[in-house]
């Protein structure tokens, strides 16, 4: 894997992570890989975004009341006719599946990651 260039502290001051939880799945069988249409609660400040989501590893009822970790500052990104407004975050698992990225502590629904 290249090593990606070197970002100073105001490329991570720019990105607005939150703490959010899932509240609604449905299937996208219009996307170009297998994914899910989510909307995740970020409290009263930011309020329900919707997210698509490569994440079809889990069971739609298996998110449901997830925690996750996003980023809620990109602009929206149009996904085969859907406005995905929100970037869960992820990671691969051994193998290569994506899995989601949860907090293991109590943060506050909305809360900023720093």
């Amino acid at each position: 894997m290249t090593a990606k260039p070197v970002a100073d502290y105001s490329n991570f001051e720019a990105l607005d992570l939150r703490i959010g939880r899932i509240t609604e799945v449905k299937p996208f069988p219009r996307a170009r890989n297998p994914s899910y249409k989510v909307a995740v609660d970020f409290g009263e400040e930011i309020g329900v975004k919707w997210s698509s989501a490569q994440i079809t590893r889990y069971s739609e009822e298996e998110l449901l009341g997830k925690s996750v970790v996003c980023i809620v500052n990109f602009a929206p990104r149009n996904i085969a006719g859907f406005q995905s407004e929100v970037l869960i975050m992820g990671a691969a698992n051994a193998a290569g599946e994506t899995v989601i990225l949860t907090p293991e502590s109590d943060a506050t629904i909305g809360g900023a990651i720093y």
